[in-house]
């Protein structure tokens, strides 16, 4: 016989979270789809770092200081901390509106805009949101439907709306927005500084090998561990790599520091928001370069609004083959059953009605005494004839 059982299956809000974005960890680490540029990151900062501290360290501590190592762990360790904290947070993601919110959102609109007559264009979907004395614009957002706070954009490659978003990066896999970008600016500059690091100590270490041993038999120089390849090999391509990266980074570095000292964000600074045509004056600018790094960097930082580890729970109902233990009244439940009764799988006692005895009176018949004859009654006479 089988049984219906009810169940209730826990699902994660995350699990049913718009966009494109992945989940790991139970909704702990929030990521973009596209994380391949983030791989090739992980493995530059690995790798080089790897190899300085197998080969130069070990020579630099020994020659030099034995603090050269322990500067570069600090560095390694705090650019590595930085960046996986911006690539797994929370960038400063906007819910989408529910269906009853949108509805109400499209009603106010309608009722302010009016009826546009047929064949026109409606007017743009705009509000007007004073800051600090100044017109700011609210831009509607059709995807989300929601009317979205002042510097927040939508981002086309995550799919959502991201709070004071300042620009999508591949490097670290994720948005850069109003919840991680200290924590990418702070990656920036370590990685800027390790990247100092290691180039100068690799040429540092070049020279001192030049100066004992010459130039030429430095280059042919190889460890006894790799005998097929130079450990001056090893330097050189460390070498390439840190001279590369400082052009990127070093000015990548330079330019966010630019817009930290005015409180302004990329999309902000590519749009001209507030220096284009109109000269607008930029209304977050405390019109100080410290009040403005402190807001940005040092600022209280706000909680997810997601809430992606939140509980929706489904119930699931599942049939299992089971038996039911029957007393003398125990009798199945009807096939078809109305409102008020048991439900299917349920066993349905009922009180036993005994069955009646010859003593009982009959409804039909009077109780006679023993040898009196029984008489048919009329009803019965008539359905013999």
């Amino acid at each position: 016989m089988s049984v219906m059982v009810a169940r209730k299956k826990v699902v994660r809000k995350w699990e049913k979270l718009p966009g494109r974005n992945t989940f790991c960890c139970d909704g702990r680490i929030m990521m973009a789809r596209q994380k391949g540029i983030f791989y090739l990151t992980l493995f530059l900062i690995l790798g080089t770092c790897a190899l300085f501290f197998a080969f130069e360290c070990r020579y630099l501590a020994v020659q030099l200081s034995p603090a050269i190592p322990v500067f570069a762990a600090v560095l390694f360790l705090f650019a590595m901390a930085t960046l996986l904290r911006t690539s797994f947070s929370d960038p400063g993601v906007i819910p989408r509106a529910l269906p009853d919110e949108a509805a109400f959102i499209e009603m106010e609109i309608e009722a302010t805009n009016g009826t546009v007559p047929q064949g026109q264009r409606p007017p743009p979907r705009i509000k007007n949101f004073q800051i600090n004395n100044q017109i700011v614009k609210l831009k509607y957002c059709y995807t989300c439907k929601i009317f979205r706070p002042p510097r927040a954009s939508h981002c086309s490659i995550c799919d959502n709306c991201v709070e004071r978003f300042d620009h999508h990066c591949p490097w670290v896999g994720n948005c850069v927005g109003k919840r991680n970008y200290r924590y990418f600016y702070l990656f920036i500059l370590s990685l800027s500084l390790l990247t100092i690091y290691i180039f100068a100590f690799n040429i540092v270490y070049v020279a001192l090998k030049s100066l004992k041993i010459g130039f030429l038999n430095t280059l042919k120089e190889t460890p006894g561990t790799y005998p097929s390849m130079s450990l001056t090999v090893l330097t050189v391509l460390e070498v390439l790599i840190c001279f590369f990266t400082l052009w990127s980074v070093v000015g990548l570095t330079g330019f966010h520091t630019f817009l930290v000292a005015l409180n302004q964000t990329t999309n902000e600074d590519i749009k001209g928001s507030w220096t284009g045509k109109n000269r607008v004056q930029n209304p977050y600018s405390h019109g100080n370069i410290v009040k403005n790094c402190c807001e940005v960097l040092c600022g209280p930082l706000p909680p997810s609004v997601l809430d992606r580890r939140g509980i929706l729970q489904q119930e699931e109902s599942t049939a299992q083959e089971g038996s039911c233990p029957r007393g003398p009244g125990t009798q199945e439940p009807p096939a078809t059953q109305g409102p008020g009764q048991a439900q299917e799988g349920h066993c349905v006692l009922s009180p036993q009605v005994p069955a009646p005895s010859s003593d009982t009176e009959m409804p039909e018949e009077k109780q006679r005494t023993p040898g009196e004859l029984a008489v048919p009654s009329a009803d019965a006479g008539r359905a013999e004839h």
